[in-house]
């Protein structure tokens, strides 16, 4: 297994800039997600890693080997794509051979690759099954087992979870991180959905017009975004009209300290605080916060979303615990606060 480093890496399509200056390091063994919306530049960086797409400068480095001009074939990477792209005439099995075979690896040493990869993946009693057999879980499951199987240095996963429904999304998102534990492979993993970027990466890089804005574990990324922008794309945010003074920021009721990465223009009228729904409390009157009428509840389990209403149209939501949810009903008016110490403000 490798470490991999894009270096200085650019792609332009015309006047349209797809990567600009990219670094990006994945440590051996690790597995690292792009998010970002389209056409922020991820699948970009994968197909350049991958070799099908040729950067326009930068190089590209597994351990300190340069391959900038190694072809596709040469890099000796597995890929996985949103398609299964498994071979229709194959069964599960032949479908999985054929990177070995194509290797000219002796069968015996076939046979037990193709056997331990199948008890991994859990479908040993689908072997010998032809993919329209397969359900789209159990296809998309075949083909990480094709990937993983001739072990690549690099393994590539681009959307490979977006045509599946929710439940097998779910299940196999598992399935490739213990998978990919097991086998200890360099890994990137491309994806807008966050959901997923947050429960299967190491560290997570988020992307924004062929930029890479942050990348750090999710936790960093979602407790202590590096901007407004990568504040605003990872997870919930309310925006709540704010006023600023100095270091200071007036907003719900409160006074607040300004957060080091706050962006807006000097003297701008239209600055938003960004609140995590759980940095919203609600509170008792006694002149603190701002009131506001609940306007809905959703169960989600253990915890609760509330949406309130505040004055000037403006929807904020707060995050509690399931069992506090029988003190609210709808309508009801109340306070709301923030238990944040700090806010990021923008315009």
């Amino acid at each position: 297994m490798s470490k991999v480093h894009l270096a200085g890496v650019k792609k332009a399509y015309g006047k349209t800039i797809a990567l600009e200056h990219l670094e990006l390091e994945i440590e051996q063994g690790s597995l690292v997600t792009l998010l970002g919306p389209s056409g922020c530049g991820k699948t970009t960086a994968l197909r350049i890693l991958a070799g099908l797409t040729k950067e326009d400068s930068g190089q590209v480095f597994f351990d300190s080997l340069d391959i900038t001009n190694t072809s596709a074939a040469d890099r000796d990477i597995g890929m996985v794509f949103q398609a299964y792209s498994l071979f229709p005439n194959m069964t599960a099995r032949q479908n999985v051979e054929f990177g070995l075979r194509t290797r000219k690896i002796n069968k015996s040493e076939i046979d037990s690759r193709v056997n331990k990869i199948f008890e991994i993946i859990e479908l040993g009693s689908q072997i010998d099954r032809y993919p329209h057999q397969l359900s789209g879980g159990q296809q998309q499951r075949v083909a990480l087992a094709r990937a993983i199987v001739v072990r690549p240095k690099v393994l590539l996963l681009d959307e490979p979870l977006s045509a599946l429904d929710a439940q097998v999304r779910d299940q196999l998102r598992d399935e490739i991180k213990r998978v990919q534990r097991e086998f200890g492979i360099t890994t990137l993993f491309v994806t807008h959905d966050q959901e997923e970027a947050m429960t299967i990466s190491d560290r997570v890089g988020v992307m924004d017009k062929g930029r890479l804005l942050q990348i750090d574990t999710p936790q960093k990324v979602y407790a202590q975004p590096i901007n407004p922008t990568v504040a605003r794309f990872i997870g919930i945010m309310n925006e709540v009209p704010a006023v600023v003074s100095g270091n200071t920021v007036a907003t719900l009721g409160s006074n607040f300290a300004l957060a080091n990465e706050s962006s807006f223009a000097s003297g701008s009228k239209n600055l938003k605080a960004l609140i995590r729904p759980e940095a919203i409390e609600i509170v008792e009157p006694n002149h603190i916060g701002v009131a506001g009428k609940i306007s809905s509840i959703s169960f989600l389990g253990p915890i609760a979303m509330v949406q309130i209403s505040l004055e000037r149209s403006v929807d904020i939501r707060a995050v509690l615990p399931a069992a506090m949810i029988d003190r609210y009903r709808m309508g009801q008016v109340v306070h709301v606060t923030s238990s944040a110490k700090s806010l990021i403000v923008t315009e």
